[in-house]
């Protein structure tokens, strides 16, 4: 047990770990920067949100303020767009471009995006997969049950797949978000430079987190190996 303790692949883990709270740092800091630029026409979030689902044809989307920080998202199943307290009411260049973020998931969403599809699919299968992976990895390396211990591997792949399906549907949420607030009265050119900034920032989180848990992967990829021979 002393050597499951100590084990030096653990760097790996490590590594993970600081490449994802250097990029939540980023992101909160670009965030916070620029939340204290405004937007010149005086949108607030919740109102830009409105008007670019009225523009795509989208009518059937609540609007909703959550508590919280950065705590936005869209929820397909009730269609309803989520923004935090920090973003709601708020007229910032910040605000504005994650409330614009979330809508371009409901553009995919009535769109019918394919990775948006896919993402949802493989929802249950992740939370099974996340929840049971580990306990069989370690209970197969412990009792010696490599067969166990690989089961366990091959499901915590599967997060590692969620999370790269991820990519495509955070990135196209961005450049819908850009595109949109570029062509339309909401903000002016060169604050749409600045809330590209934020929402690069934020699609940077989903970067280290597929980085991280491919460390984490490999890491045991190597235990699994190396017990077995």
């Amino acid at each position: 047990m002393f050597y499951y303790y100590f084990d030096p692949t653990y760097i790996l883990v490590l590594i993970g770990v600081v490449i994802s709270m250097a990029a939540s740092a980023n992101v909160r800091g670009s965030f916070q920067k620029y939340s204290q630029v405004f937007s010149r026409r005086g949108i607030r979030a919740e109102q830009a949100a409105e008007q670019i689902l009225q523009n795509a044809g989208i009518f059937d989307v609540q609007i909703q303020r959550v508590q919280g920080n950065l705590t936005d998202h869209y929820d397909p199943r009730s269609k309803t767009l989520r923004l935090s307290e920090s973003v709601y009411g708020s007229s910032s260049v910040s605000a504005i471009g994650v409330a614009a973020h979330e809508c371009g998931h409901a553009i995919q969403h009535a769109g019918g995006y394919v990775p948006l599809k896919l993402r949802g699919a493989l929802v249950p299968v992740v939370n099974v997969a996340s929840t049971i992976s580990m306990p069989l990895i370690l209970a197969g390396l412990i009792l010696g049950f490599f067969g166990l211990a690989r089961i366990g591997v091959v499901l915590f792949s599967a997060v590692l797949l969620f999370q790269l399906v991820t990519l495509p549907v955070e990135f196209n949420a961005s450049s819908r978000a850009l595109r949109v607030l570029g062509s339309t009265d909401i903000l002016y050119e060169e604050e749409v430079g600045t809330a590209r900034k934020v929402l690069r920032a934020a699609a940077l989180t989903y970067v280290a987190s597929a980085v991280a848990t491919a460390l984490q992967l490999f890491r045991l990829l190597l235990l699994t190996n190396r017990r077995r021979d």
